[in-house]
């Protein structure tokens, strides 16, 4: 009893704090902070809209970086400013690793994968892994897979919607065929999970969704506590946790066995990614190839899924865009001599500088990792004069940044695929990584950019060539899921048309 008092008491002081203590006036800059507590009742009162609550923080703060207080002295520094976001990922790379409790907080479903480590792990995986992206004979596949994926599931799914007369989930189509494609790609594994025969798939993307939410969830825990208490005692979401990943783990290790088993029987090394990692010696344990595969599912179905989704969205509510880019694949059909039904193939796609600005256009409005967190391993002094202590904590909100009028001007919050093209020449026109940091930037860059963009595109194209995708109440923006990507809550439920 004396027990559940003391959490009842640690729960419920922020709550009481919150309304007792005096409200500091609205003018009030950055993160309110109260005796005890610190900025823990803000974070009570927005966690539901955490990622428009940051907005209204970061750009009310004069250099858009504001101090969250927690109790103790290990605060964290919350950021949308570029000079920052360069500092900490380039200039100091080295000062602000992602640490060991972001490490911790994650490790139960990512393991010590790449996108889970620091230093010599870290290194490894990423050089490894920079290898097989950086070779031309990837793009060649993804573009042979991709083409197979569209014509052979994505499309027949998409007609059989349009016969059928009914809505469907797109995000959920979007997210299988990423699937599918990233088990191809990376470890040379057809999941078929938009397609027949995709059960296994099927159930480790659930299990993969419902545990990716609950483990994000451990960032905006009041009492960091609270969920260790719910594992150690295995009940409530961390009991769900727990058999989602023994699920997540199973399909990941079958992926592990069916590779080397395959090279075993060929006398042929195969040259996937996975592949790569087990002729690796101090690399090709059953557990770190386990975290390696999560981690890569993670990064080539959740993003590219999450982009598309927002993206078909923001589309549905700009039919001027959606014009403009059924005009420039017109464009690119006269120029090549394709024909409508025929994916377009690498050359014709760098064509498409409009499709693609308004992709990036999407991303920045919506980026699929909406926050980046890191440790601070020394104080530091930010550009702006932020000062970060020993141990604390930092991030950038890619999410707020993509809506600050600092760095994006008047309107930063439209849809406006023109910002992105060169006025001159009608080119597509990029922006420092560290304004537009949706692909990180610095050393840990991403890897598989242009990839993402290959897929996006090729599925842009070939679903706006032969349909009209209309989102029902597509004036009210979804609701926010935010897990470790920025999904949509309950699905992008849209109808398909035959577009005349």
């Amino acid at each position: 009893m004396e027990f559940l008092i003391i959490i009842f008491f640690l729960v419920s002081l922020p709550i009481f704090i919150f309304f007792i203590f005096p409200r500091q006036p609205s003018s009030h800059i950055g993160f309110k902070s109260y005796p005890i507590v610190g900025s823990l009742p803000g974070l009570v009162k927005n966690r539901h809209r955490f990622l428009d609550w940051m907005v209204e923080i970061l750009s009310g703060c004069p250099t858009q970086t504001a101090v969250f207080r927690r109790p103790g002295n290990r605060q964290f520094v919350m950021t949308a400013n570029p000079a920052n976001v360069e500092f900490m990922l380039k200039t100091k790379f080295d000062s602000f690793p992602k640490g060991e409790r972001f490490i911790s907080l994650l490790e139960d479903l990512l393991g010590r994968g790449i996108f889970n480590s620091d230093g010599e792990m870290w290194w490894k995986q990423r050089k490894t892994a920079s290898y097989e992206f950086s070779t031309r004979s990837l793009r060649d596949f993804v573009m042979t897979n991709v083409t197979v994926e569209i014509n052979t599931r994505l499309v027949p799914v998409l007609s059989t919607a349009v016969t059928a007369g009914k809505s469907i989930d797109l995000q959920d189509i979007l997210e299988r065929f990423a699937f599918d494609n990233i088990c191809k790609l990376a470890f040379n594994v057809d999941a078929a999970c938009l397609g027949d025969g995709g059960a296994d798939g099927v159930e480790f993307m659930r299990a993969f969704d419902t545990a990716a939410t609950i483990i994000s969830e451990r960032f905006q825990s009041v009492t960091p506590y609270s969920w260790k208490i719910k594992k150690k005692l295995d009940i409530g979401s961390q009991k769900l946790l727990r058999e989602s990943i023994v699920t997540v783990h199973k399909f990941a290790d079958g992926i592990v066995r069916h590779t080397i088993d395959q090279a075993r029987s060929s006398n042929n090394m195969n040259e996937d990614l996975l592949s790569r990692f087990i002729n690796i010696e101090e690399m090709n344990s059953p557990e770190l190839l386990r975290d390696i595969v999560i981690s890569f599912i993670l990064a080539g179905r959740d993003t590219t899924s999450s982009a598309l989704s927002w993206f078909f969205w923001l589309l549905s509510k700009h039919p001027e865009v959606e014009n403009k880019i059924i005009q420039e694949l017109n464009s690119v059909r006269e120029r090549t001599g394709k024909r409508i039904g025929e994916v377009y193939g690498y050359e014709e796609l760098k064509l498409m500088n409009y499709l693609h600005a308004a992709i990036t256009e999407s991303l920045r409005l919506y980026p699929p990792v909406p926050v980046e967190i890191m440790s601070c391993v020394e104080d530091n002094v930010l550009p702006d004069g932020t000062f970060v202590g020993k141990a604390w904590g930092t991030s950038y909100n890619a999410y707020a940044m993509g809506r600050m009028e600092s760095i994006w001007g008047k309107g930063c919050d439209r849809f406006d695929p023109a910002r992105w093209i060169d006025e001159t020449n009608g080119g597509f026109r990029g922006e420092n990584p560290y304004k537009f940091p949706v692909f990180h930037a610095g050393p840990r860059m991403c890897l598989g950019k242009e990839m993402a963009y290959i897929q996006m595109k090729s599925i842009v194209a070939a679903v706006l060539d032969r349909f009209v995708v209309e989102v029902p109440g597509k004036k009210e923006r979804p609701e926010i899921l935010l897990s470790m990507t920025l999904r949509i809550k309950g699905g992008l439920f849209v109808r398909i048309h035959e577009r005349t």
